[in-house]
């Protein structure tokens, strides 16, 4: 497979991400998340989109509000401080601003569907699920009788979009602190984009081989987009904002209110380094106050 390359994200979405695919974000819970990603998918009126992923904070209800999402499969969707979204709410029981399919899991078998899908097998069985009713409503997971396990069917993304903290130009990156499902995301996806706090030399990366996300030829595109996850935190680099977050849960409670924080914050706002102007000091305020290292490893 041809190596990535270094791209915009606006160039970067629209290569990779055509109307109608199936995404994989969010996969680090409530940290990585791409809301520089999911802003610009807005902002290209992208149409038909599969939303896939564990509880994606707050970003799905964010692209379901704006009326690009057909379908979620996912455990949750909603602000984790604050409570389930209102755009998913409004979609799901009054069609607002279009209806909405979906696919319903935990968290554990979304990752298990994936990795089905990274391993090139039909489906993982699990002990996790017994018991529920998922099985009764997604297609996607069947009771085994012979075994008494249940089977979760692949997961095969069109795309993943995953922070990292670094990475470079050929798609070799390091990415620390909770991943989540998000190597097995990478792994299962078609295409992946990722999105980079820093982009550096090869040598910075592969100086420590036992850190490398995924194999370089399974990234299709490296997008230099610091603060690109904010406002959920990316360790070593900024913490949660935990104000945006207040205030969108706010705004979003009615229509009205998310269709005015959507042009002040997505639409009037024609790229992250917009983005991180407006937002100004409030972004200092989020950086560590003082390091905390590894011990460093020897690899001679």
């Amino acid at each position: 497979m041809k190596s990535p390359s270094l791209m915009s994200l606006e160039e970067a979405l629209q290569r990779f991400v055509p109307n109608g695919a199936s995404v994989v974000m969010g996969t680090a819970l409530e940290a990585l998340i791409p809301f520089a990603a999911g802003h610009a998918l807005i902002r290209q009126r992208k149409k038909d989109l599969e939303l896939i992923g564990p509880i994606s904070d707050m970003l799905f209800d964010q692209l379901i509000g704006a009326g690009l999402v057909r379908r979620v499969t996912a455990a949750w969707v909603g602000n984790v401080s604050a409570g389930l979204g209102h755009n998913y709410r409004r979609a799901v029981e009054h069609r607002i601003p279009r209806s909405l399919e979906l696919e319903e899991h935990s968290n554990f078998s979304v990752g298990l569907g994936l990795l089905a899908a990274a391993m090139g097998v039909p489906y993982l069985p699990t002990r996790t699920l017994l018991g529920s009713d998922l099985g009764l409503r997604n297609r996607r997971i069947a009771a085994a009788p012979e075994s008494g396990l249940m089977h979760v069917q692949a997961i095969e993304p069109d795309v993943a979009i995953l922070h990292v903290q670094r990475a470079d130009a050929e798609g070799h990156a390091h990415c620390w602190g909770n991943l989540g499902i998000t190597r097995e995301a990478g792994l299962a996806a078609r295409s992946v984009i990722l999105t980079a706090e820093e982009v550096v030399p090869s040598d910075v990366i592969l100086s420590d081989p036992n850190r490398i996300l995924l194999p370089p030829h399974r990234v299709s595109a490296v997008v230099h987009a610091p603060f690109g996850a904010h406002p959920s935190p990316v360790q070593g680099c900024y913490g949660r904002d935990h104000a945006a977050f207040s205030e969108y849960h706010r705004m979003s409670r009615d229509r009205e209110g998310y269709l005015q924080w959507l042009q002040e914050w997505v639409l009037d706002v024609p790229n992250l380094e917009v983005y991180c102007r407006k937002l100004g000091k409030r972004l200092d305020a989020l950086r560590p106050t003082r390091a905390r290292l590894a011990a460093p490893v020897d690899y001679a």
